[in-house]
């Protein structure tokens, strides 16, 4: 939004600061300005001037020699080659010294040896162009008298002065939430409350014409996208440029003007920030306006003479017969005004921002009008745009206003109230103002009150709160009076929570056992559980499908991290890495319904190849579970897992509690990937590990007396795990087996096909006294009789 200083001083006077100053008081209460410049650029030396006597060079025939009044002594002589200048003419003239706006300075010099005092200028020369100065000549020097008409032009004056343009612009960046400022009342307002200036508003005053609206038009809405039209209708228009006045305004705001009908509605739009639009009456069909959605496919052209293809929902002017403008966007080339214009509509509506955006994206027109509606405008400000515009037609003699205005108003906007809550918002600030100052800025504002109740204005749709009201207070007080006070309340360090710590401890262990972190994408192909020979029917199969995949291989959310692993330790296989070991802790995903979202457990995987065995990856497991204080631990063997090979694979068991499963790759998953050796590997589920984990750490002192130990051999079925044996054997010795290591297992011919020997040696202590052998003698005796009772061992000779 540009702004004209001189257009803001007919609402606020602020001449008594500086455009700096204006600019950053302007910032710090919320209207951030981008910058600003001299709308006459640097001109200076530049004056009104008449010439009073024009003679032919004597050795120059396209040049003259013109002697021209600019209010000194004498009239100043000016040699020029302009084909346009006579006796007479009013002209901009540079004096010697004078500087033209790219900087260049005018000297006196001479031409053909006759001495030129300066020169005349072109509208181009001021930086103006044909719109500001319509039926200037644009290759000669601009005569002030053909363009600007019969009016008193003061010689001497400063041209600048005269034109209006001695005048400073400022660029605002106004936010999507402030529609009401893009406007010049607007900043107007915001530029009496930040320098605590009174706004002087105008209530627009329409004389009439006598005649009756009803007689020339009827206007309907049939769409809820349209809360409010009002419209008004000029007669006997006669079509010219608008006054100087007007123009330069226009030129300063970065508008062009056209014709004065056209430049009413841009000007109330820039004053009222209330987009209007113009219809020519003789165009629309049957009297009628009526605002409505479009057909699909319905053709219209624009004022730009651009053919479009309108989709249905879009909203349009319609009269009895065909679309006249897209509303909020653009008028129609069927409807423009005309130089034979004779009647015109003013249309003044407040449309649905979100439907405005969608139309003038889904087209690609992107105009002033748009820009404003889009952001949401204010419904109460349509009728007195309406009357501003009908006001100037009558000021600028362009037309004769017909009595009666048209206002369809379906559901009238109701006032919003805010209670003023002033401890509140002191304390919600760090300030301690007054009530009455509070009311003051809010009154400055345009806010009223209706007791302790502020009622808020139409234009003002962004404030409903305390919050907002706080706001509004401070940004106009001034942020930077907030006084810096220490930070008050209690602040609870941020701690690590149980599993995050365990996390960071897996981490460091598994790296310590030689593997390496991987980390790796969560989505993956369902192809993967073919490759891992997941069963048809394996729960584990059912996963979360992502609803815009990157591709096939992304297209599910895992339920096992294996896949993941395998993957990258086949990668190193591939590029002829003897050994690698990989280890990742994340999350899989379990679906849980079709309208929840999935459970998310973490999952420790690991898997390694070439070096160690599966007693490397079982002591790996041990070491987790030393790490998680889990005492009772249990590797029970596992034949049905078909990742895995049947007869190297266990599961890990806490008590009753699964943990996971390890073991070697299955040959046929191992050839799925490509590898050419052996593959160990695990995947523990973390939720299960923490849920018996103990890592409470308890004192145990030095044992007092001695241990005594007692060695057996025991011939068994080769099926038998060791793990079971040594179960019935700490129940059978009860607290006084201290521990039980399995030193050796041997098969042979001597021990027959099936059958192994497992030797174990087991110490016994008590901790209260020394045991005795006879003592000793009976634990060993009942570890020996319920082995043969519970698992039929028998006691190698």
């Amino acid at each position: 939004m540009n702004l004209s200083r001189e257009w803001l001083s007919e609402f606020v006077d602020t001449s008594d600061v500086g455009t700096k100053e204006y600019c950053d008081r302007m910032t710090d209460t919320g209207s951030k300005v981008e910058g600003f410049e001299s709308l006459s650029h640097g001109i200076s030396g530049i004056v009104i001037g008449k010439i009073v006597k024009k003679d032919k060079h004597p050795d120059a025939d396209r040049l003259s020699i013109c002697q021209i009044e600019v209010g000194k002594d004498g009239p100043v002589q000016i040699v020029t080659s302009a084909q346009n200048v006579y006796e007479g003419a009013v002209v901009p003239a540079c004096l010697d010294g004078a500087t033209l706006p790219d900087g260049m300075k005018i000297k006196a010099t001479k031409f053909r040896g006759v001495d030129s005092y300066g020169m005349m200028c072109s509208f181009a020369e001021l930086g103006l162009t044909e719109h500001e100065m319509p039926g200037a000549d644009p290759e000669g020097i601009l005569l002030l008298n053909e363009v600007l008409g019969d009016l008193d032009y003061p010689l001497g004056t400063d041209i600048c002065e005269y034109l209006g343009l001695r005048t400073d612009v400022v660029e605002f960046e106004i936010t999507p939430n402030r529609p009401d400022c893009l406007s010049v009342i607007g900043l107007a307002r915001e530029s009496g409350a930040s320098f605590g200036k009174e706004v002087k508003y105008h209530t627009p005053v329409v004389k009439g014409s006598g005649d009756d609206i009803a007689k020339y038009l009827d206007v309907s809405i049939e769409s809820p996208l349209c809360s409010r039209y009002t419209a008004r209708v000029v007669k006997n228009v006669k079509i010219a440029p608008s006054p100087l006045w007007m123009r330069m305004r226009l030129f300063a705001s970065g508008v062009r003007p056209i014709n004065n009908i056209v430049d009413i509605t841009n000007y109330v739009m820039l004053e009222y920030g209330q987009p209007m639009h113009a219809f020519d009456y003789a165009c629309l069909a049957g009297s009628k306006i009526t605002v409505a959605e479009a057909a699909e496919g319905e053709e219209f052209m624009s004022l730009d003479d651009i053919p479009h293809t309108l989709k249905a929902g879009m909203l349009t002017i319609r009269d009895s017969e065909k679309p006249v403008a897209l509303a909020g966007v653009m008028g129609g080339a069927n409807s423009e005004i005309k130089d034979n214009t004779a009647m015109v509509v003013f249309e003044s509506a407040c449309f649905d921002g979100a439907s405005v955006r969608v139309t003038s994206r889904a087209l690609g027109m992107r105009t002033e009008s748009s820009g404003r509606f889009e952001k949401g405008l204010d419904c109460e400000n349509t009728m007195g745009a309406l009357e501003r515009a009908c006001e100037l037609v009558e000021l600028l003699g362009a037309g004769e206003v017909v009595d009666g205005i048209i206002d369809v108003y379906p559901v009238k906007k109701e006032t919003a109230r805010v209670k003023l809550e002033v401890e509140r918002i002191n304390r919600f600030l760090g300030v301690d103002l007054s009530e009455e100052y509070m009311r003051e800025v809010l009154q400055s504002l345009d806010f009223t009150f209706d007791g302790d109740d502020i009622l808020v204005p139409s234009f003002r749709d962004d404030v409903r709160c305390m919050n907002d009201i706080a706001e509004e207070v401070i940004r106009i007080y001034g942020y930077n009076k907030i006084e810096a006070t220490p930070f008050k309340g209690k602040v609870k360090p941020g701690v690590l929570t149980p599993s995050q710590k365990y996390r960071r401890a897996l981490v460091d262990l598994l790296v310590a056992h030689g593997l390496y972190e991987s980390c790796t994408f969560s989505f993956m192909s369902g192809k993967n559980y073919d490759k891992i020979r997941l069963p048809e029917g394996d729960t584990r199969r059912n996963s979360v499908v992502i609803s815009n995949p990157l591709g096939e291989d992304t297209s599910v959310m895992r339920t096992t991290i294996l896949p993941s692993i395998l993957d990258c330790l086949a990668r190193n296989a591939n590029y002829h890495g003897e050994t690698a070991g990989l280890f990742e802790i994340a999350k899989v995903y379990i679906p849980t319904g079709a309208d929840t979202l999935p459970e998310e457990p973490y999952r420790v995987t690991l898997g390694f190849y070439g070096d160690g065995d599966f007693y490397r990856l079982k002591g790996i497991m041990e070491a987790i579970c030393e790490s998680a204080g889990i005492k009772d631990a249990k590797y029970v063997a596992c034949t049905d897992e078909p990742t895995f090979h049947p007869g190297r694979c266990a599961t890990l068991y806490a008590g009753d509690a699964k943990i996971g499963t390890f073991g070697q790759i299955h040959p046929l998953t191992a050839e799925n990937y490509g590898f050419g050796c052996e593959v160990y590997a695990a995947e523990l589920d973390l939720e299960a590990i923490m849920a018996v984990a103990d890592f409470e750490k308890h004192f145990t002192p030095l044992p007092k007396f001695p241990a005594l130990t007692r060695d057996f051999a025991f011939v068994c079925d080769d099926a038998l795990e060791v793990g079971t044996i040594e179960e019935v054997m700490k129940r059978a010795g009860g607290k006084t087996v201290e521990s039980i290591k399995l030193f050796d297992i041997y098969r042979g011919e001597k021990i027959g096909a099936g059958k192994k020997s497992v030797a174990f040696s087991v110490s016994m202590r008590a901790a209260d006294r020394t045991l005795t052998d006879d003592e000793a003698n009976k634990t060993a005796t009942k570890i020996r009789t319920l082995l043969e009772r519970e698992l039929g061992l028998v006691l190698r000779a």
